[in-house]
Formats: C-alpha cells, sequence, structure tokens
C-alpha cells in the first residue's frame, strides 16, 4: 500500500491498530460466551474488559522471539490483564482469530468500496442523462460504424457497474463468516455456542463446516468480484483514452489551469489519470488468481494462503477504492466536445446509412440480400476510397435511383432515424429495479 494510491479510510483497516483491536474484540466476545456458561468467573470476565490492551511495537517485539504473531499479541494482552489472561483464548486456536478477523476486514472494506461504486453508477446516470441526445459516431473494430449518444455510451456503463454492485453485495455477504471451531475444526475444546454467539455479536455468519480455517473459496470469489470490477474500471478508462487521441478529441480528462502534460513538449495534453486506471486494473485483476490457487490447501490445513492474504489482498483492496474515486472524478470532470462529435459523424459522408439503404432496397425492390449488399458496397467503397459524400454517389447509382426516389433517398440520410429509440431504451434502464 504505497501512499500514492491509496486513501486513509480504506488504508487504516489493514493497518495493525485495527487488526489487533478486531482479534481483542473476538477474544473477548469468546471469553463472554464462557462466562454465560458458568466457565469464566464474571471477575475474570470484568477484569479481561477492562484490562485488555496491546501496543503494537510490543507485539513485533515478542513476535521476535515466539515466532508467532497471535502468540505474542497473547503475551501482550496477558502483560496487561494478569493471571486472568489464562481465560483468553481457551479452547481456540489461531485460525479462528486470524480467519474471523479477515472476515470483518472484508466486510468493512466492501462497504468503504460499495459506498465508492454508488457514486459512480450515480455519476455515470448524471452525465448519461446530460449527454442522452448527444449524438456521435458508434464504433466497431475502431472504425466508424452507425451513429448513437455519448449519453447511451455512458448508460451502457451504468448498467455495467450495477451489476457489480449486486455481485459486491454477493461477495460480502459470502465473506462475512465467522468459524470459532477449534483445532482442525471438530469444536472439541470449544463448544459451537461460543461461535454462535461471537458471529451474532459481530455481526457475522457462522461457517456450516470449517477444517480449522474458513474455506478460501469465498475469499477466491471475493476478490474474483474485485477483478471483475477492476476490468469494468479499465474499460471506462480505455473508451475516453481513445476518445481523447488526436485524431479523435471527442473528449478530454479536465486539465487544470496549471497543469503540464510533457516535460518535452508544452502542447501535450494527456489523458494520465485513465492510463493510470489502466494499469491500477492490470494489478487489482493480478489477484484473483492468487486467491484461486490458495482454495487447495493440505489436509485441514496450512499457511501457504497466509502470505498472499497478507500481501496482495490489502494492496488490491485499497487499490480498488482509489481506482473507484479517480474514475468518478474522470467521468465527473470529463470535458465533452459537442462540436467535434458533429464532425466526426460528418467525416463519414454518410456512410453509416448504409444498412438502411440496403434495407429499403429490400424493403422496395425486387433484390436478393446479397445482391442490394452488393449495389450498397460498391457505391460505399466509393466513397471510402475517394472521400466523397456518400448521399451524392446514391443518388447517381442508376440501380438505386429505378428503386428509390430522391426523396426517399434524402430521408435514408436522417440522422435521427439511427436515434429514434434513444429515449426508450434510457427508460427502460432508468426503470428496472
Amino acid at each position: 500500500m504505497i501512499p500514492r494510491y491509496s486513501r486513509k479510510e480504506i488504508r487504516k483497516i489493514w493497518e495493525p491498530e485495527n487488526k489487533f483491536k478486531i482479534w481483542l474484540d473476538i477474544e473477548i466476545a469468546i471469553c463472554e460466551a464462557l462466562e454465560n456458561k458458568g466457565l469464566i468467573p464474571k471477575k475474570a470476565l470484568q477484569n479481561i474488559r477492562t484490562n485488555s490492551s496491546f501496543n503494537v511495537d510490543r507485539i513485533d517485539q515478542i513476535e521476535k522471539e515466539v515466532k508467532h504473531d497471535v502468540i505474542a499479541f497473547l503475551t501482550n494482552i496477558a502483560e496487561n490483564v494478569g493471571t486472568d489472561s489464562k481465560f483468553i483464548h481457551m479452547g481456540v486456536t489461531s485460525s479462528d482469530i486470524i480467519d474471523t478477523a479477515l472476515s470483518i476486514q472484508l466486510k468493512q472494506s466492501s462497504k468503504i468500496i460499495k459506498e465508492e461504486l454508488k457514486g459512480l453508477i450515480e455519476m455515470l446516470k448524471v452525465r448519461a442523462q446530460e449527454h442522452k441526445s448527444t449524438p456521435c459516431i458508434g464504433r466497431s473494430h475502431g472504425i466508424f460504424a452507425e451513429p448513437t449518444t455519448f449519453g447511451l455510451k455512458l448508460l451502457g456503463k451504468y448498467c455495467e457497474f450495477k451489476r457489480h454492485l449486486k455481485r459486491l453485495d454477493s461477495a460480502e455477504k459470502e465473506i462475512s463468516i465467522c468459524s470459532i471451531s477449534g483445532a482442525v475444526g471438530t469444536f472439541a475444546n470449544i463448544a459451537p455456542y461460543v461461535e454462535s454467539y461471537v458471529a451474532k455479536k459481530l455481526n457475522l455468519r457462522i461457517e456450516s463446516i470449517s477444517t480449522q480455517i474458513i474455506p478460501r473459496d469465498r475469499h477466491a470469489s471475493f476478490f474474483s468480484c474485485l477483478a471483475l470490477l477492476a476490468s469494468s474500471i479499465e474499460n471506462l478508462a480505455v473508451e475516453v483514452r481513445h476518445l481523447q487521441r488526436s485524431e479523435v478529441r471527442e473528449v478530454e480528462e479536465y486539465f487544470s489551469p496549471n497543469q503540464k502534460g510533457s516535460s518535452a513538449m508544452p502542447h501535450k495534453r494527456n489523458p494520465i489519470l485513465s492510463e493510470n486506471l489502466t494499469g491500477l486494473a492490470r494489478v487489482i485483476r493480478s489477484s484473483a488468481i492468487p486467491f484461486m490457487e490458495n482454495i487447495a490447501l493440505w489436509h485441514e490445513r496450512d499457511i501457504s494462503h497466509s502470505s498472499v492474504e497478507r500481501t496482495i489482498g490489502p494492496d488490491s483492496i485499497v487499490l480498488t477504492d482509489f481506482a473507484l474515486n479517480r474514475i468518478s472524478s474522470v467521468i465527473k470532470n470529463l470535458v465533452i466536445d459537442k462540436k467535434m462529435m458533429l464532425q466526426n459523424l460528418e467525416k463519414t459522408n454518410g456512410l453509416y446509412n448504409s444498412q438502411r439503404l440496403m434495407l429499403k432496397l429490400l424493403e422496395k425492390g425486387n433484390f436478393s440480400r446479397e445482391n442490394a449488399y452488393k449495389i450498397v458496397q460498391n457505391s460505399a467503397m466509393e466513397s471510402w476510397k475517394k472521400n466523397k459524400n456518400f448521399k451524392n454517389i446514391v443518388i447517381k447509382n442508376k440501380k438505386i435511383s429505378k428503386i428509390l426516389n430522391k426523396k426517399e433517398i434524402e430521408d435514408i440520410f436522417n440522422i435521427q432515424y439511427h436515434l429514434k429509440n434513444i429515449d426508450g431504451i434510457f427508460e427502460r434502464v432508468l426503470n428496472e429495479k
């Protein structure tokens, strides 16, 4: 987690102070459950509640000696609690604490990410409606296709990120798991009641069956969800990058008054934020495979998953939050050049009407589809190669003029034909539940 690509609120979740606080909350909740069953004296529980505290530096110091983070934590707690510390961690194993705490950290992170995601969704909705009727050329394979609107482009992204919100809701639920079942998950030394009590207190669900650890397919699902989300962030960023190219210039990232684009070329205005998001997406996606590989652990457990979860886990989460915040800002401040969109439409010489022309010939003439296609394509290629107005070429085409009069041809070249269902699409999308 480097400061450049992390935000304070979510970064704090993965700092040692918060992790140990959660560990302590879990240990105290276990003690409460045991006290309820008469297994811990009330005075001991009161002492544990009052005097349990930790120091991160002290834990680190102890860990250097014992080579075990949970034992180091418990030792530090015992230094403050005294003899009653014997009731802490009674009947449980390290994984009970670590895994349940990880669930809480993932849940805390998910809530922040979801709020950022909701903000992006709302911003896409606002800007889509703003440009619902702003015509621009659609492209397939990077080549001029048929007209669309810039609002419709953004509306598609709006739907895409709404799907991610549903996936994240599901992933959060799947990972919000408590497992307090003891060594190898048999509850031999800790009653199932304790797990139920802790789960309820921490607002988690119990793991139906664990093998000392929470099964890692849950974690793989969560990080796969982040990888998908990152891919959609990149999808949107790449659209901005392509549309900002010098030969396109339909949109542009906001360029502040004192901003500089190049150390060598003062004229440069580069889509640096979107390029950065493309790079961040690559990093976030890369975490999905290691988390899938974490599923295959030896027997009831090993710790091959631990290093993955301690390193790229927090990094991927923090980067996802950062990327969402950044892409929201890009969309909010995106400069949209309506005039350039119209100019690019005009650069097509009207070729985007080729399909409509072909369909009209099929409707009114006695052509096979193949023949109609060939007639239109020949005129289209003449327009393409000679950079001539497609409509004028069509009007002069004798095979076409035998079927369609000039007024009918003029009508074919009306751009509103292509945009007639935009309102309906918007209504359908925005009324979806």
